[in-house]
């Protein structure tokens, strides 16, 4: 055990988390969450007193931020926030909805699967196959 490799920091990536309290828990319990120097953490819980502008605030937050290489964002959080969900395209960090213990998931609305869809329709259509 002396001997096991450190992660450097500096080149690790984090998973941010957007989500209800018992998803976030869940996370936070498989060593997932991180605080860091400034008191940021990776994280945004939401519960009924939860605003659309925080979860907007830390989902431009998350994915601005370097050190961030997934967002998991329960698909009703995502819901609410559809139009920037939708509007984010860049690779890294990735965009993942995941159903919560409440709401279940609806793969007409996750916008990976819906873009993996269109991709394959493309492509399909492209090739002569159908």
């Amino acid at each position: 055990m002396a001997n096991k490799p450190q992660i450097r920091t500096s080149s690790s990536a984090l998973i941010a988390m957007i989500a209800d309290e018992d998803t976030i828990t869940g996370f936070l319990l498989a060593g997932v969450g991180n605080v860091d120097l400034r008191r940021n953490t990776n994280y945004l819980m939401v519960d009924s007193k939860t605003t659309v502008k925080q979860i907007e605030d830390a989902f431009k937050e998350f994915t601005a931020r370097e050190d961030i290489a997934i967002v998991l964002i329960s698909q009703y959080v995502a819901n609410m926030i559809r139009f920037l969900v939708d509007s984010y395209n860049k690779p890294i960090p990735a965009i993942l909805e995941i159903p919560s213990k409440d709401q279940p998931y609806d793969p007409a609305h996750d916008s990976v699967l819906s873009r993996v869809k269109y991709l394959f329709s493309t492509e399909s259509v492209a090739s002569g196959r159908r």
